[in-house]
């Protein structure tokens, strides 16, 4: 097993951007060139910030064939270089995000979407305070489906649960000493770890903080993170929704508050049920939450997650210390009141899921949009409106809906629909083993 990356031990340098799919693309270059890199940044194909799952150029988004495949200019986000490999390699890694070559921003890039929802936040006088819980699955890499891992003392022979369990977290020790390690090292500020309900699923809370940005690339580089850890040490770490159906799925939570001007939280008011901003902040986001969906739940995995009798919402409802509704509004002192948006799977792009949160807050800010009462008990068994139950139905609807036309820059909504749209047909064209053994001999 190899140590941890650092400056000193890197062979070249990585320069990547995020893509829509949450997957750094980009290019591996001399050390030599991390002057270069730093003062001009490097050309890519606008097109490469919307291929699909499996790094296919997006036929329907216009920019391959239509514009002729035009070069956007990546440059640095101003982070880095990090001590961060994606292999066995040491290596400095430069995270990147794409303009236009005329200087205008690019709304393709997931970062400037959400750069540009913050830049709203800042006309009104407003921070937007983010945090970020991160679920995942630490399985063996050789199997061609999920299957737990196996390391001393953690044995899930029978699959079973684990929740908060101790001696899960004794079993990877090294493992999480060294993601601990390699974030710091980075500059992502990481919280708390535990061991989540399913075999060999874990959790890690990200440290709060007034920029959402750098939570949101935190979030991303986290993840990466984890997987070149993971790799490391003998496993491989898997952000699908829910890779076992018969066990939790993985979700990233965030939680949000906003600061004033003069740093204070608009959500308290000192009491338990917070500020009418607090509530139009809900309004604004559960009025959106139908119509986002694709964005919080943007694979055909995705929707297995979410599902009744689960902790993972299925209707748009919010409540007060309740980890069944889709907003949930934590306890605690009424100076950290904020709300926490419980719907996102951890295979979800971090920088639009908040996007899509915080725009949604804003709008509803703005309309004074006042929610439904909040709920107790099992919301699954309420009448608030459902959740789009498939992707081809949260598809549809993010296409079509006036409120994503007014919440997002069409660049984006165009390029982000195509990518979906053609990611479905690939799965619906696609003859499943189920199907066969269900029907090839029997009908």
């Amino acid at each position: 097993m190899s140590h941890p990356p650092s400056a000193h031990d890197a062979a070249y340098l990585l320069a990547a951007h995020c893509d829509l799919n949450g997957v750094f693309r980009g290019k591996r270059l001399p050390l030599s060139a991390a002057e270069k890199l730093a003062s001009g940044g490097i050309r890519m194909p606008m097109s490469s910030i919307g291929v699909d799952i499996w790094g296919t150029d997006v036929i329907g988004n216009s920019l391959t064939f239509d514009q002729g495949d035009l070069d956007g200019i990546v440059e640095p986000t101003g982070r880095g270089p990090l001590p961060l490999a994606f292999g066995a390699t040491p290596a400095m890694f430069t995270p990147m995000w794409m303009r236009k070559e005329d200087g205008e921003p690019f709304f393709g890039d997931p970062r400037r979407t959400l750069a540009a929802v913050i830049g709203q936040f800042e006309e009104m006088g407003l921070r937007p305070v983010v945090a970020t819980e991160v679920e995942f699955y630490l399985v063996d890499p050789a199997a061609p489906a999920a299957r737990p891992l196996s390391v001393p003392d953690v044995g899930h022979a029978d699959c079973s649960d684990t929740i908060y369990s101790m001696s899960e977290l004794a079993g990877v020790d090294a493992f999480l000493n060294e993601v601990y390690a390699v974030a710091e090292d980075c500059g992502v500020a990481v919280d708390g770890a535990t061991s989540e309900s399913g075999p060999g699923q874990f959790e890690f809370n990200l440290m709060h903080g007034p920029d959402a940005l750098k939570v949101a690339d935190d979030t991303v580089l986290f993840k990466q993170i984890v997987r070149s850890a993971a790799r490391r040490h003998g496993f491989a770490a898997s952000f699908m929704a829910k890779p076992y159906a018969e066990h939790s799925g993985s979700g990233l939570h965030v939680h949000f508050s906003l600061l004033d001007g003069e740093g204070r939280n608009i959500f308290d008011d000192g009491t338990r049920e917070g500020t009418a901003a607090m509530r139009h902040a809900v309004g604004g986001v559960l009025a959106a939450m139908h119509d986002c969906t694709l964005i919080f739940a943007p694979h055909q995995n995705s929707y297995r997650r979410l599902r009744p009798g689960t902790l993972a919402p299925t209707v748009a409802a919010w409540g007060y210390e309740n980890r069944t509704a889709a907003l949930r509004i934590p306890g605690g002192p009424p100076v950290a009141r904020r709300i926490e948006h419980r719907v996102s799977g951890a295979d979800a792009n971090p920088y639009l899921v908040i996007a899509a949160i915080l725009a949604a807050a804003l709008d509803g800010i703005e309309a004074g949009q006042e929610p439904p009462a909040p709920a107790d008990g099992n919301v699954h068994d309420s009448d608030a409106p459902q959740i789009p139950a498939d992707w081809r139905s949260a598809l549809s609807v993010f296409e079509t809906s006036p409120k994503v036309a007014r919440l997002f820059h069409p660049e984006f909504i165009a390029m982000f629909a195509a990518c979906k749209r053609q990611e479905l047909d690939v799965f619906e064209r696609e003859i499943t083993a189920l199907e066969y053994h269900s029907y090839l001999h029997t009908v």
